[in-house]
């Protein structure tokens, strides 16, 4: 059992589920960038215009990772995890200061964020996300897997 666990597919099947999680996250902040703007100014962390260019970025930084994830490219698992330690660093400032507001995880108008406004269990689920990246770093360890260099700059 434990080495069915440790397993090639495992491994694989973790990446996939991590990357579809941010693939829909991220597509649907794309799709209402005006939204997903105004739901980042309400956590008060960015001046005015950097709301409009984070609600670009974050959810274009979300995808990009997402693929690097599912193609096992270097570099996406330790980018997916700072991520993730940028949310939650965002959600805690959130619980800190006492908002009501919606997460912002998936987007603007997620029927999740609508009725719960809970950012306790926004950042109880990016917990449970960071420990799987925590589990593949460990499978990469004790298993010997191994990331995919970006062809481009491996050439160099």
């Amino acid at each position: 059992m434990i080495e069915k666990m440790m397993s090639k597919q495992v491994y694989f099947i973790l990446r996939c589920v991590l990357a579809a999680v941010f693939l829909y996250a991220g597509a649907g902040k794309l799709l209402d960038v005006q939204g997903f703007a105004t739901v980042i100014s309400g956590y008060g962390l960015l001046p005015g215009q950097l709301n409009s260019v984070a609600a670009v970025v974050l959810p274009l930084a979300e995808i990009i990772v997402a693929f690097g994830l599912i193609w096992d490219v270097k570099g996406s698992l330790s980018s997916y995890s700072v991520l993730l330690l940028v949310f939650m660093g965002v959600l805690a400032h959130g619980i800190n200061m006492g908002l009501d507001v919606d997460c912002g995880c998936f987007a603007p108008d997620d029927p999740e964020g609508e009725a719960y406004h809970s950012l306790r269990e926004a950042l109880l689920r990016d917990a449970f996300l960071l420990a799987a990246c925590g589990y593949l770093y460990f499978l990469r360890r004790v298993k010997g897997y191994r990331a995919r260099p970006v062809p481009m700059l491996a050439a160099r």
